[in-house]
This record gives C-alpha cells, structure tokens and sequence, in this order.
C-alpha cells in the first residue's frame, strides 16, 4: 500500500521583530538549562591562603621595597636628598670635615679605628660543601648579597649558622671551617649597603688629608675571645707592628686610637697585652704606651658591661625580639624550613666567647642588689625634640609622676613576674638553684642538635631556675654557669667580673683580668689622654621581667614577658623591659662610670694619672626620613654619623688637647653623688651611690 504523505503546512513568514524575540528566547532557554545542569569542567574552588603564603608575601615585599629604595638612591643624584632637606628644614651645617678644612685643620696623629661586636666583616676561607663557591665571599657584614641569595634565600640558613658557629668546646674554628676577619677601610666602613659605620667618620677624616697610609681598622674575629684573637690569628701582634709602623712614618707622631662599643674592651686587653712579657703578652715594655698613643677615644664603650648581654645569653633575647613576639606570637618559635630561628641563633651566639666579655663587672656593688641601685630615683621623661620651641614642665607634672610611677628595682636584672620584680625583699621568697638536681627531659632529647646545653636541664633544673625568683648582678654569673656550663668554663677562662682588692697581686697579670677595668690598671703614660664619647637621653635596657614559656618540644624555656607594662605613658617599664638612660644598649653607668670615677685622677686603677675627659652627646632624633639616621642621634651605633662626635675626633686627632675641646661636656648626672672610698691600694670600690640617676631637670634643661 503506497505510503500517503501529508504536505507540511507552509508557516506564515516572522516578521524581524518576532525573529529577535523568538532568538532572546532561545538564548534565555539556553542560560537557563546551564543555570540547571552546570557543568563541572568550569567549576574551581577557591585557593586557600597559608601561613606559609603569608610569610613569602612579606618577605617578597620587604625585599622588593628595599631594593627599589636602594636603585632609587643609587640612580638619583647625589645632592637630591640634600636638596629636598634643606628645602623642608632649611640650609644644613657643613660637614666636620668642610667646617675643620676651612680652619686650616690637617692630618697630624695616625688614627686607628677598633671596631665593636658584629661590625666587622668576616669572610670564609674554608668551608663545607654546603658553601661552595663562596670562597673569600662575606659571611658577615659589609655587601653580602650573594651569601644572602645562596644561604638565605635558597634554603640553606642552617649552612650559614653552621659556617658562624665556633667550636663549643675550644672556641675555635670548627673542623673543616676557617672564618678570617676582613682586612682594610673596608672591614667596617658599612655593616649592609646603605647601613654606615665608620664610613662617614673616614670621609670626614679624608677631608682634612686622611689617608689609608694614616688611617688603620684593626679588624678582628668579634667572635673569639680577645687572647684567642692573638693565638689563632696574631692579631694583636698586627696591631701592635702597624701601630709602630705608622707612629714611625709619620715624624713619630703619636697615633689617637678610636674604640667603638666592645672594642673599648678589646683595646683595654691590647694595653695591657702589648706591655706584658712573652708569651703571654707582646712584650713591648712599660713604656710601650707613653711611646705610641696619644689619646684612646672611646665611643660607647660597655667598661663595666650591659644587662643586654644577660638576656642574650640567657634567652637569646633583647627588648626588639621581646615586641616582635608581642606583635607575632609564635613566630619566631616556629620551625620554618627546618630552621628554629631563636633557638638557632642561641646555639650559635654561644659559641662566641666574646660576648661573655659584657656580662656586668663589679656585681651588686656596682649594679646594685634587690633593694638598691645606682639608677634608684629615676624617672625617665619625653625628649624634647629639635627644632620645637622649648616648653616648661607644668608644676604638677613632677610630683604626679613621682607619686603615680612605681618605684623601680634596677638591681633585679632578671625577675620572674612583675609582681617579683616590684615586690619588697622580704616578701619574695626564694628557693635555691644552685643545689637543684638537673634531669633530661623528653622534649628536649630529639633537640641536641638545635641548641647546646638547655636539654641538658630537664623541666627539674628548668623549674629551680624559675623559682628562685629574681637575679642580681651577684647571682646571675651563678645562674649562667647553672644554664649554660659550657659556655661559662670557656668563658671563665678568658674573662673577669670582679673588683680587684689589691692589684699587685701577680693572679693579676693573667690575662683573663685585663678587658675589666675594675682588676687591671692603666698603663703608665701620664700623657695619654683617655675620652668616654657616647649618646645619653635614650631609654636603655636594665633589667628584665621573665616568665616562664609553655612546654613545648625545642622551645627556649623561658622568655621576656611582653605583657608587663606599666600603665602610664612615661614608665620606664615596658614590654617586660626596665629601662634608663644611655644610648638604647650602654646605660650611662657603664660608659662613664670609669672615666668619672674610677680613672679619674691617680687611683689605684690610673696611677700614672692620665687624665680622663667625659663628652656626652645629647640624643636628637632625624626631623624627617631625608635626614637618614641623623646627624646630632645619641644611639649607640648611629652616633657614628653625629657632626659633634665627628668634630671632636677630629680636632684631637690634629693635635688638639681635651682641654681645647673643653674638657667635660655632660648631660646626665654621672658625676652626681658618685663615691669612690681609697682607704689604700687594697679598698674594694664601694657605695656607688646615685651613678647615673638622670632626674627630671636634665631633660628641662634647654641648649
């Protein structure tokens, strides 16, 4: 049967109106059917943000930042910020070195620079494999950009700690490893680029007919202890000859040594070296000193130590990494590739013996007991700043702080709780560590390799060290040997923290006793003129509140505790850090006391007289960030760049006398209330009293 079809009927044609609206629904059919039944090939979920994210973003940015600023100061012309500043702050003082050249100033006194703890550069001489291609590169300090890139940047911090770490048992080179100090202007001219050390003092210096034939850094390993210097890399007898050879080529003019932080104690222990006999000293003779120095011109020098170096020592701590655990907590006890950083730069830094050299000398005598310090009345009051007009005090501005602020307990460098360390004496109550049984704890077996002695304490020992409570400068050489043994026998071995009761005893002609000047004499060179340069008006680290930290595997028991603030403005504790005045790391005690005190006038400590000057320079910080670090700052390593520090430099090293400086320039109270009782050369230094207690008139006081 054929197959009828039926015709389709033809549909009337759409008009272009009805074509558009039938394509929209259409499309709106299509849309909604992907709405209903998306496909899962275009369906991506969210990255998640980690910790580790956030940390390569800020490291990024940080490095990013500082290297554009760095290719923009490079790029731009020299006068620019220059310009800038003068056009905000108006015309700017001549540098010392233009100011002294227009007065006719030359280039007298061979000048010798003694730089301080890490400033110095060090370079690898040998290494393990980990450093290869590396070879005479800078490990530490001046442009170590391609270090940072290989050991810090590609994963390999623990090369590097490695590389800086000294033997734990010698506290020498490690096998297989030779790191030598750098040779030159350029050892310590910067510590990073842009960061200035003696670089702008060297400038100024070149002003006036300087030279590198005029000019010496005595470069050393800041690591070593100051004799070991000598025994490893006779540098002491380096000294020594380019002292002699420069007086020598320079019509035997004298050469004016300028020491700068630890290297006030380094050059102490060089005075005393070069005029012993062989072999344990130079061998130069008693007069060696009265031939070649004309003055030593100390910048910030630690004489009779910093409480800083306790709590380095102790919790690989200051008052900077107690805030940055403020602001990150856990951070910097976190394990970030494999590198623990505090517990890391503890096993390292105790390996350097130098930094055993600025532990306090003199104990509670010197630095005060749990009920008394020198620093006792101190209240420490805004900076004015430069430029401002002066404004006077309101009179109930005094007595409110004297009655408000609470009386603070300098001579308990370390307590644990505010509580303790504001608390009276006889309300603490104490249990003796030196007896507590010492026992190895679980946590810390798998932790030998990150740091070298705290495992050996178990939570027994760790417990004893907390409650006896507080320290003071009596107890806290005991509560080191008690933490870290090791450490303090190499230390004991090269170091003193008494006070002498009779120099002539022969025990001191050892040399463990010459970098404290409180069991060694000066040389006998009434001529040499002896200066205490450094910056007051700044809070400084004194003592610290402690508590102690959660149990947890490789963790640093215990930690400055950032919570202990006092709630007034102008309290001198902070983040669980007491403060006075100094240079932010030198309290004024241990830079002036010597010069002061101590040396001043024929003592048992100076009996040739030399005569002692104290110039202190009030601390003003930069107006603007076109002024960099200032040219007027106190701070300790900033000072460096001060035009007045600078002048004064300058003005003995071309033949000036401290006297035509003229003699004392002082700001603090150092010389107030001072007490030095000489019953005969074998009286103990006794009842210091008021040292440096820099009361509310020293900051009122105008220009």
């Amino acid at each position: 049967m054929a197959l009828i079809r039926r015709r389709k009927p033809i549909e009337p044609s759409k008009t272009p109106v009805q074509r558009e609206e039938g394509e929209e629904e259409e499309e709106e059919e299509e849309d909604n059917s992907k709405n209903k039944h998306p496909k899962k090939s275009y369906k991506k979920s969210k990255p998640k943000w980690t910790c580790l994210d956030n940390c390569c973003w800020f490291v990024g940015c940080i490095c990013v930042t500082w290297w554009t600023l760095l290719f923009l100061y490079n790029v731009m012309p020299a006068s620019f910020p220059q310009y800038v500043t003068e056009a905000i702050t108006g015309p700017s003082p001549d540098p010392p070195g233009v100011k002294l050249r227009k007065e006719g100033l030359k280039a007298k006194h061979p000048v010798v620079f003694v730089p301080g703890i890490v400033t110095g550069g060090l370079e690898l001489w040998e290494g393990h494999q980990c450093a290869d291609g590396l070879f005479r590169k800078r490990l530490w300090g001046g442009a170590f950009g391609e270090v940072y890139r290989r050991l810090l940047v590609e994963l390999m911090p623990l090369c590097w700690v490695e590389h800086m770490s000294l033997d734990n048992e010698t506290g020498l080179d490690p096998p297989g490893i030779r790191i030598r100090p750098a040779c030159g202007l350029v050892a310590a001219d910067y510590f990073a680029p842009g960061y200035f050390v003696w670089a702008v003092l060297i400038a100024n210096l070149a002003r006036i007919g300087y030279e590198e034939k005029t000019m010496y850094m005595a470069s050393y390993d800041w690591r070593l202890s100051f004799q070991n210097t000598e025994v490893r890399d006779q540098t002491l007898s380096r000294i020594k000859s380019n002292i002699e050879l420069m007086v020598a080529t320079n019509g035997g003019n004298k050469a004016v040594i300028i020491p700068h932080s630890m290297g006030a104690l380094y050059f102490l222990h060089f005075m005393k070296w070069v005029e012993a006999p062989a072999p344990m000293g130079g061998g130069g003779g008693p007069d060696w000193c009265a031939k070649h120095i004309k003055a030593v011109m100390n910048i910030g020098g630690p004489f009779l130590g910093v409480p800083k170096a306790v709590s380095g020592l102790f919790s690989a701590e200051a008052k900077d990494i107690a805030v940055a655990r403020a602001i990150a907590p856990g951070v910097l006890d976190k394990d970030l590739f494999g590198f623990q950083t505090l517990q890391h730069i503890m096993r390292m830094s105790r390996t350097w013996d130098s930094t055993m050299s600025m532990i306090p000398k003199g104990g509670a005598t010197i630095w005060g007991d749990l009920d008394w310090s020198p620093e006792e009345g101190y209240i420490p009051i805004k900076r004015k700043q430069k430029n401002t007009d002066t404004q006077k005090a309101s009179q109930d501005g005094p007595e409110r702080k004297i009655s408000e602020i609470k009386r603070a307990n300098y001579g308990r460098i370390i307590s644990f709780g505010k509580d303790v360390a504001e608390a009276l004496s006889s309300d603490i109550e104490r249990i003796d560590f030196r007896d507590a049984v010492k026992g190895q704890s679980i946590a810390n077996t798998s932790c030998r390799d990150v740091w070298t002695e705290y495992h050996d304490m178990g939570f027994g020992g760790i417990k004893a060290v907390a409650e006896y409570k507080v320290y003071t400068a009596g107890s806290i050489l005991d509560l080191l040997h008690f933490v870290a043994p090791k450490m303090m026998e190499r230390g004991s071995a090269h170091f003193s923290y008494g006070i002498a009761d009779d120099l002539d005893d022969p025990k001191y002609q050892h040399y463990k006793y010459w970098s404290n000047p409180l069991e060694t004499k000066l040389p006998n060179a009434p001529e040499m003129e002896v200066f205490s340069l450094y910056g007051v008006g700044i809070p400084t680290e004194r003592s610290y509140v402690y508590k102690l930290s959660p149990s947890a595997e490789c963790a640093i028991p215990f930690q400055i505790d950032s919570s202990a603030d006092e709630q007034f403005e102008d309290s001198c504790l902070k983040g669980g850090v007491y403060t006075v005045d100094g240079d932010e790391t030198v309290p004024v005690l241990s830079s002036g006391f010597m010069c002061a005190k101590g040396w001043r006038g024929k003592t048992r400590f100076n009996p040739s007289g030399s005569r002692m000057y104290i110039r202190e320079y009030d601390h003003y910080p930069p107006t603007n960030l076109l002024e960099g670090r200032g040219t007027q700052s106190g701070a300790h390593v900033d000072i460096m760049g001060n035009f007045a520090l600078i002048e004064d430099i300058m003005r003995v090293a071309a033949g000036a006398t401290g006297e035509e400086l003229g003699g004392d320039q002082v700001h603090s109270d150092i010389f107030k209330g001072l007490r030095l009782e000489d019953s005969g050369s074998d009286s103990l230094l006794t009842d210091v009293l008021c040292a440096c207690a820099c009361s509310e008139h020293r900051y009122s006081k105008t220009r």
